[in-house]
């Protein structure tokens, strides 16, 4: 007779945002569900090592920074004595993953979904091996499987990690003291976030990008030029068009040589640290696929068709571990919107709707199609910006910097794209991406109240722009 408490409508390997988020739905929805997760604790990079420790230090070297530079004396408060505490802002870190990757286990719990901590094997179309601590195995059947499996930052040959001078954005949420300087390889999120952590508490740092523009491929180009404008106005340092051909490892410092794509110059940096922060790769090495003749694309992402199935109907794969945007919100609408079908056969996701965000100050927050995009795919549009200089809010608060962009059908007036440079952009591209789920035109963001006075009123502003009926705040 089957063991009943391995027997499961749902298995889900990895427990990141994609993985959790799937099992609670699934859940919900009445299937008894498993998680599998090889770390030692749920939540996945996100949680442990990525979106939310990133965060947390992001908003503590703010604070420091503003009271460093004398940001805080212009609202009339003077601050003398004042030092960095490293470790403590370190704790506050800590504290705040634990406190999350505990919620999620307790998630699991309250909705009843069996957690295993251990390596999942896929080894059969219905059937899950999980090795647990002490090389024990589990044999879990399985009506259905979600490979969750998440992300690994890719490496360079010629910069293997070590942990100490040559590091990853794990071993860069913490580091023990202050770089003198930091050289940061990869001008993309990752780099731009962490680069101005370490930036506002104190560090020189360079960032060495590869492409002629920061902040990746597909940003509106306009904006990631006003956030090099912001970030090399704070001290950060840029050489673009410019790529890495060796890091070499005292033990004690590092040296980057590079050479410029354009006219082919070479020359090296010093530096105490280097972050290599190229981007991320799909985690699927070693989960069984090939027992099932699951197939990878050339980037190792597992193919999935419409309905996030891989050619094995019963098997579904989210977040990372698939084409897309490595993002922890769009796993968690994959996780739930297999979760949905294996119980309606109905489950979607707008990826047209998807917002973008990179937390540097000023944020750059965005959701659509950029300018570019536009005019490769031959779409009419028009345009309008409205900066934050403009308006009351930003100016109360003294942060002025940024604009908000808004490109609309030049026909339909339908939204297509919304980028915002500015304080808070993360939270306000919320409205832009609601907005563009209804299908709304710019001018129903213009004809919707907007609070006065409130940062959101630079969204309502830039909609109008985009007719022509721009006015001052």
């Amino acid at each position: 007779m089957a063991d009943q408490d391995n027997q499961f409508d749902l298995v889900v390997i990895g427990a990141g945002p994609g993985g959790y988020t799937g099992a609670i739905r699934a859940a919900q929805l009445g299937l008894k569900t498993a998680i599998i997760e090889k770390g030692s604790t749920l939540g996945g990079t996100c949680l442990n090592v990525g979106c939310i420790p990133s965060k947390a230090l992001l908003d503590s070297s703010e604070h420091y920074s503003m009271a460093a530079h004398g940001d805080f004396e212009m609202h009339g408060l003077k601050i003398s004595g004042f030092e960095l505490d490293l470790p403590k802002m370190m704790a506050r870190k800590d504290k705040i993953v634990k406190d999350l990757t505990n919620g999620v286990q307790f998630l699991m719990k309250k909705n009843k979904i069996t957690v295993f901590n251990g390596w999942g094997t896929i080894t059969g179309k219905n059937s899950v091996s999980v090795a647990v601590q002490g090389g024990e195995k589990k044999e879990l059947q399985t009506k259905n499987i979600m490979i969750a499996s998440g992300s690994t930052p890719i490496d360079l040959p010629f910069a293997k990690p070590d942990g100490k001078t040559i590091i990853t954005s794990t071993e860069a949420l913490a580091l023990p003291k202050v770089p003198k300087h930091l050289i940061v390889i990869g001008g993309g999120v990752i780099g731009l976030e962490l680069g101005s952590v370490w930036l506002r508490l104190g560090a020189k740092v360079t960032v060495v990008e590869f492409a002629p523009m920061i902040a990746g491929a597909g940003t509106d180009q306009q904006t990631a030029k006003l956030l090099h404008r912001s970030l090399s106005k704070q001290g950060m340092e840029f050489m673009l068009n410019t790529g890495v051909t060796g890091v070499k490892s005292t033990g004690s410092s590092v040296t980057v040589s590079y050479e410029t794509r354009e006219d082919k110059k070479q020359g090296t940096l010093e530096g105490d640290v280097v972050l290599v922060a190229v981007g991320r790769k799909a985690f699927t090495d070693k989960l069984g696929l090939e027992n099932v003749g699951i197939d990878k694309d050339d980037r190792g992402r597992v193919v999935v068709d419409a309905h996030l199935r891989t050619k094995v109907p019963n098997i579904f794969a989210v977040g990372d571990a698939v084409v897309g945007p490595m993002l922890a919100h769009k796993a968690e609408e994959e996780g739930v919107s297999v979760a949905e079908f294996i119980a309606t056969g109905h489950g979607h996701v707008n990826y047209e709707t998807v917002p973008g965000v990179i937390y540097t100050w000023p944020e750059l927050a965005s959701v659509g199609m950029s300018e570019e995009q536009l005019k490769e795919k031959g779409i009419a549009y028009k345009a309008g910006a409205f900066p934050f200089a403009a308006n009351a809010r930003a100016k109360a608060i003294g942060m002025t910097d940024g604009q908000v962009k808004v490109l609309a059908d030049a026909q339909t007036d339908r939204v297509l794209g919304v980028h915002i440079l500015g304080p808070r952009a993360s939270d306000m591209i919320a409205e832009a991406a609601v907005a563009m789920e209804f299908g709304a035109s710019s001018e129903d963001i213009a004809r919707s109240f907007h609070a006065h006075p409130t940062l959101a009123e630079v969204m309502r502003e830039a909609a109008l722009a985009a007719d022509k009926r721009a006015r001052q705040s």
